[in-house]
């Protein structure tokens, strides 16, 4: 069990952390000393897409978050709460104007591309050395700094005031019931939202999740899916077995990888039946492994 190296794709119930399910294959692994990472928090009331790296595959992390993430939120016009959400109840606003699809759908092309997004203060960012939402549960008044983030896709599912529901495909640090608050007040109201489900992250979808019941009682090696979904976005090189040798023995290659590559690129180094072997990154001796993972036994 000690060479498990690859990822697991959760469809997280609402109600439990993130940390909660990574907690499931902690225990599942015991005792032998696995690492287990999920590659992008869902908040507690979320629902859907969890990945979690098993093993090596940990280092691969970061390559996940990457990815574009699908999001489908429910939101409720005329209202609003200290959280965004319904963690704390929301407040009615009925003399807020009413807004029409046509109005919204006009809206959300402002919301498309790069856009500047102040994260809520009932969130776990870091503001001074505090998580910000550990500072609001003591009453202080926290300044959130924006930031950019990417909206690569904003769709209007469905409208039936005060209810509308968005899919969302957005980059890594996107708060989404930011961004329906965001919409709503582009039309004169405001929202909190009641409802969020992540339904992708990158090649991970909400078709090929799990149930947490089967992370409990099912063998964990058949829900393996393998490191290379990790980088499906980067080029990639394919080694033949002395290469692949070559950077297991911390070595640099030759060859030109496919896809578009810059000398910044991170490139996926890849066996010829497609199964990952390195990260490499260019130096003047060639393509020289930056992470390198395990042969196949």
């Amino acid at each position: 069990m000690t060479d498990l190296f690859g990822f697991l794709n959760c469809d997280k119930p609402p109600g439990i952390t993130s940390r909660d399910v990574v907690n499931v294959v902690q225990r599942r692994l015991r005792p032998a000393k696995i690492k287990v990472g999920h590659c992008g928090t869902l908040d507690p009331l979320a629902e859907g897409v969890l990945v979690i790296g098993v093993g090596a595959a940990v280092r691969l992390v970061p390559y996940v978050q990457q990815q574009p993430k699908q999001y489908r939120g429910k939101f409720r016009l005329g209202a609003s709460s200290e959280t965004g959400d319904l963690e704390k109840g929301f407040t009615e606003h009925p003399d807020l104007p009413t807004p029409s699809l046509d109005q919204l759908q006009s809206a959300r092309q402002s919301l498309i591309g790069l856009i500047q997004q102040v994260p809520p203060a009932y969130s776990a960012i870091w503001v001074d050395g505090q998580r910000a939402y550990e500072r609001v549960r003591r009453g202080e008044d926290v300044e959130m700094p924006s930031r950019q983030v990417m909206i690569h896709d904003l769709q209007i599912v469905s409208m039936n005031y005060p209810e509308f529901e968005l899919d969302i495909v957005c980059g890594s640090g996107t708060y989404i019931r930011t961004l329906g608050i965001d919409l709503a007040r582009a039309v004169g109201s405001t929202a909190v939202m009641t409802h969020l489900k992540r339904t992708g992250v990158g090649d991970f979808s909400i078709e090929s999740a799990v149930t947490i019941d089967q992370l409990r009682d099912a063998p964990l090696e058949p829900l393996l899916f393998p490191p290379i979904r990790a980088v499906s976005h980067l080029p990639r090189l394919v080694v033949d077995e002395d290469g692949s040798q070559r950077l297991a023995n911390g070595l640099c290659v030759e060859g030109t990888p496919s896809g578009d590559v810059n000398e910044q690129s991170d490139v996926a180094a890849v066996n010829e039946v497609g199964e990952l072997r390195a990260i490499l990154r260019r130096k003047s001796r060639g393509w020289c492994p930056y992470r390198v993972f395990p042969l196949p036994t």
